[in-house]
């Protein structure tokens, strides 16, 4: 009975720590997704970036409005194609990748921009990205445009 019982927890202590090892693994494949999504992002490489979608995602994301948004990956393209075309040296600069579990991380970072006129823009974002299978499922974005808004009225 104490060789069953030694061995029982033995086999649980392994399952454990291939478990453990397993979400460790997937935090960095995450972590290497996106710091790659904010190398397309950087290079302007949309349809690159777009790919790493999956075909049709969620989006939270005050410039797309109220809740949940669901957009293809040529809707990603046409959104910073557009943007970009108002301001060509369009750049994030990442703060923090906060991994959070094995299917989400959190980064924080700043976007900036100037446009023809040579007005500049210096944003704070926060994203919340989902990834499954390798592949961005949900992009959770929140800043604040109230300043964007006010302009609106």
């Amino acid at each position: 009975m104490k060789h069953v019982l030694i061995l029982f927890f033995a086999t649980f202590a392994l399952i454990c720590c291939n478990n453990q090892n397993n979400k460790s693994m997937a935090a960095l494949d995450n972590k290497k997704l996106v710091k790659q999504y904010f190398e397309h992002f950087n290079n302007h490489e949309w349809v690159k970036m777009a790919n790493m979608y999956s075909e049709i995602s969620e989006f939270k994301d005050p410039s797309l409005g109220q809740g949940i948004v669901k957009q293809t990956r040529q809707q990603i393209i046409d959104k910073y194609s557009e943007l970009n075309k108002v301001f060509p040296n369009l750049h994030d600069e990442v703060i923090q990748i906060y991994p959070s579990g094995n299917r989400h991380i959190i980064v924080e970072f700043v976007s900036s921009g100037t446009a023809a006129d040579s007005s500049k823009f210096e944003l704070p974002i926060c994203t919340i990205f989902t990834i499954e299978n390798g592949i961005i499922t949900k992009d959770f974005t929140y800043f604040d445009n109230f300043d964007e808004q006010e302009s609106e009225k």
